[in-house]
């Protein structure tokens, strides 16, 4: 109980007590405050978070009429063998969840981009293929794309540094996500 530590780091205290006495007995675990390295890291990652996708995706929208989840859910299927991918793996690779990902690909089969199919590998999957309209698509939207990218994120960076943030990015998104 007190004194305790988690693998974290914080340390347990125990719980509130109510005002009539009472101890629920809960542990209470007391936060480890950032220090002030921690924290430029931090505040710095967290800005270029919020910031980023929005700088990404403005040229897009305004010269292709794209999101950058659109973009990124087109690109992923047209880097893919033959332009097929499992819905689930294209989430997987455009940062989005499953349901998400169905509307927008329902809206690219109106469009006739992406045509959906069971997998005939394993039936309990669905494939997105990309379609010659769809392709077309990517095709004109990319250098927008490649152009945001590089003035946004690479070009400022050297070599060393684009590997160490590839490096860093990987390691980070390999943690779970569930921290409740």
């Amino acid at each position: 109980m007190a004194g305790e530590t988690s693998e974290s780091g914080e340390t347990a205290a125990q719980g509130p007590k109510d005002p009539n006495g009472y101890d629920d007995g809960k542990v209470v675990w007391e936060p480890r405050w950032l220090d002030t390295g921690e924290k430029e890291a931090w505040t710095a990652l967290v800005s270029l978070v919020l910031l980023l996708p929005g700088r990404l995706e403005s040229p897009l929208q305004q010269e292709a009429g794209l999101t950058l989840f659109e973009y990124l859910a087109l690109s992923h299927i047209s880097e893919a063998p033959d332009r097929r991918l499992r819905m689930s793996e294209l989430a997987y690779l455009a940062n989005g969840s499953l349901s998400r990902l169905s509307n927008v690909v329902k809206r690219f089969e109106q469009r006739g981009w992406v045509e959906r199919s069971p997998d005939p590998a394993d039936g309990r999957y669905t494939l997105a293929a990309l379609t010659d309209a769809g392709f077309a698509v990517v095709q004109a939207a990319a250098p927008t794309h490649l152009r945001a990218v590089r003035e946004l994120v690479l070009d400022p960076l050297t070599a060393d540094e684009q590997r160490a943030l590839a490096e860093i990015a990987a390691k980070l998104r390999a943690r779970p996500v569930d921290l409740a």
